[in-house]
């Protein structure tokens, strides 16, 4: 028996089959595209190049988004903060340690005048650093140097002084600012308001012209003796006490006598210190933060007996 549409049916078992791949092509492209993230369907991939991968989104953590030009480096700087042994291998900053400035007394006992530099010789001091072209920095500049390696000027210099005399108000505060300069000045607190001692309004003005603030513990007790609650009341209330008076956090701290040991640098982390200073001890080879070096700039140097030690020192 024959069929009228015989010869019609190869054409048309042709066309159905061919809506028929079609259609199923179509679908598994959808399919495809919908298994993968939207993150790495946004990323062109060269398939000839057998070794371009897309990472999985977590390793992309959304900033691959982003122009790389506008990401900033922030978990790059806080990754490449250096470890206690490249820190030590810094070449040091001289660091001068002041206390009373004033002329010398005849009560002044020879080792005591090692602690009192007369104004006139202050003021040399300062005028050759002036022109040796020093520059001041400050412990923030000092610590991000340190840690980060961060650029200082060619010829740094810090200038601290211990025990709130008011002569460092008087006398030194105005000196340096003729050339510029900035102070660090380590109050111990039990001395503020007294007799020959800075006030509270003073402290507080010296922190708004740019110097910087940090404790010398309550009434300068030997941190090496410390126990119990001596590190609230040495440490703890001072910082808290300064930090009232300037309206700024205190975060360095100067060890009285210069004395240290390993035991009080976990309790000054503890109570916010990021930096401590000693005198001219060796620094401590796990953390050198809190015990960097500062020399006593005597009141016997001259200018160039400075300038020399403060070469031989660091």
């Amino acid at each position: 028996m024959k069929y009228p549409y015989t010869p019609l049916r190869s054409p048309v078992y042709t066309m159905l089959l061919a809506l028929f791949i079609g259609f199923t092509s179509c679908v598994q492209e959808d399919k495809s595209a919908e298994s993968q993230s939207p993150v790495a369907t946004a990323i062109p991939v060269a398939s000839e190049n057998k070794d371009s991968t897309i990472p999985e989104p977590d390793s992309l953590n959304s900033p691959a988004a982003i122009p790389a030009e506008s990401v900033r480096p922030a978990a790059v700087i806080a990754s490449s903060t250096a470890d206690a042994e490249t820190i030590i291998t810094r070449q040091q900053v001289p660091i001068l340690c002041y206390h009373q400035v004033r002329d010398w007394r005849e009560k002044d006992s020879k080792a005591a005048k090692d602690y009192i530099i007369p104004e006139e010789r202050f003021r040399e001091h300062i005028k050759m650093l002036a022109d040796s072209g020093y520059q001041t920095v400050l412990p923030d500049q000092l610590m991000a140097y340190l840690t980060t390696g961060a650029t200082l000027p060619a010829k740094p210099v810090m200038l601290t002084f211990d025990d709130t005399n008011l002569d460092q108000y008087t006398v030194a505060a105005p000196e340096l600012e003729k050339y510029g300069f900035k102070g660090v000045f380590f109050i111990m607190t039990v001395s503020l308001g007294r007799p020959n001692y800075m006030s509270k309004a003073q402290v507080k003005d010296l922190a708004d012209r740019g110097h910087i603030i940090g404790s010398h513990t309550w009434d300068h007790h030997n941190v090496k003796k410390y126990e119990g609650k001596d590190w609230i009341t040495q440490i703890e209330k001072p910082s808290r006490q300064l930090a009232e008076i300037t309206g700024k956090p205190t975060e360095y701290f100067a060890y009285p006598f210069g004395l240290w040991n390993p035991e009080a640098i976990p309790e000054l982390k503890q109570r916010g210190i990021k930096g401590a200073f000693q005198l001219a001890g060796k620094r401590d080879p796990q953390d050198p933060l809190h015990s960097i070096r500062r020399i006593i700039a005597s009141g016997y140097w001259s200018s160039t007996s400075l300038n020399k030690a403060m070469k031989n020192s660091f």
